[in-house]
């Protein structure tokens, strides 16, 4: 019979190869296999795939026609969180109803805050709205400030660098071609950014939306939002704030509702009617409408709802 031929050094090499091979194998590197990236809006899962191409593999946990602030706890979320190699969020407590607790059920420590695996897009960014008063008869305050800068193409090149920059110290043998990639996407965004302000160019442009969420929006086009249905974040408008909304924009001239693709139809419908301002419902997210199937296509429906 022949006897396999036994070698120390190749066993003793094979045994120390093994949990190197299974490091990663978890990181998910090996021979090239896409790193998992798991977001909590569809506007970042956009910029990851745009960046990260077929290196990576990229879901995200709300979708465009969810409000951002009341996404359901799947038990689906869990899954791909515990699979994943990476976690993107906005920030500024966009995702503080969900994402925290789907991320402590999916027990994937390299995906906590402070690990490799996680990325708040929010550093950097000087947010609006930072409240003087956390008491919550102020509504369903943010205390870190306005969270929905996604409105900013600015902010959107911002991050697209960002991801580039975590993906390739991720996988640092795709670093060349997320940063091309990440560069090209700038420049497309940077383009439509120069045509979209020059459609706002000498309008004045007034309105009232359902709730607070183009502040951004408003610093970079310089439009000007004149109330919110609800009467304080979070909480749904009685008689009393619709007659004063109604009041006013009749007083002042307001002709334009912009509503939230999420936010029902009745009461700014019913506004409408009272004051002659026309309803317009758009996507403030990737995903909200058929137009905004990516970002620059929401960024495109957005702007043409506000320069009709």
């Amino acid at each position: 019979m022949i006897r396999p031929i036994k070698h120390k050094g190749l066993r003793r090499f094979s045994l120390l190869l093994c949990p190197a091979f299974f490091v990663l194998l978890e990181a998910g590197n090996l021979w090239g296999a896409p790193l998992k990236v798991v977001t909590s809006v569809p506007d970042l899962a956009d910029f990851t795939r745009r960046v990260g191409g077929s290196a990576v593999e990229v879901s995200s946990l709300a979708t465009g026609k969810e409000d951002p602030h009341a996404v359901p706890l799947r038990p689906s979320s869990v899954i791909k969180i515990r699979a994943a190699d990476l976690f993107i969020q906005m920030g500024l407590g966009m995702e503080h109803a969900y994402a925290p607790a789907l991320l402590a059920e999916a027990r994937n420590l390299k995906l906590q805050p402070g690990r490799d695996g996680f990325l708040d897009l929010s550093e950097g960014v000087h947010a609006l709205e930072v409240p003087v008063s956390l008491d919550r008869a102020g509504g369903d305050v943010h205390p870190q400030g306005n969270p929905h800068y996604n409105l900013d193409p600015v902010h959107a090149q911002r991050m697209v660098l960002a991801i580039a920059a975590k993906l390739s110290a991720l996988a640092p043998d795709q670093a060349p071609q997320f940063r091309a990639n990440a560069e090209a996407y700038t420049r497309e965004i940077e383009e439509k950014l120069q045509i979209w302000k020059s459609r706002f160019s000498g309008k004045n442009v007034r309105f009232v939306s359902y709730h607070r969420d183009f502040a951004y929006f408003e610093r970079r086009f310089g439009v000007k939002e004149e109330g919110t249905i609800q009467a304080k974040p979070g909480i749904e408008p009685g008689p009393k704030h619709i007659e004063t909304l109604a009041s006013k924009m009749q007083s002042a001239g307001i002709k334009l509702i912009v509503k939230e693709s999420f936010y029902g139809d009745r009461v700014p419908r019913e506004l409408g009617l009272r004051t002659g301002a026309t309803v317009v419902s758009v996507p403030i997210f990737v995903g909200a409408t058929p137009e905004a199937k990516d970002y620059v296509g929401m960024m495109e429906s957005l702007v043409s709802a506000f320069t009709r």
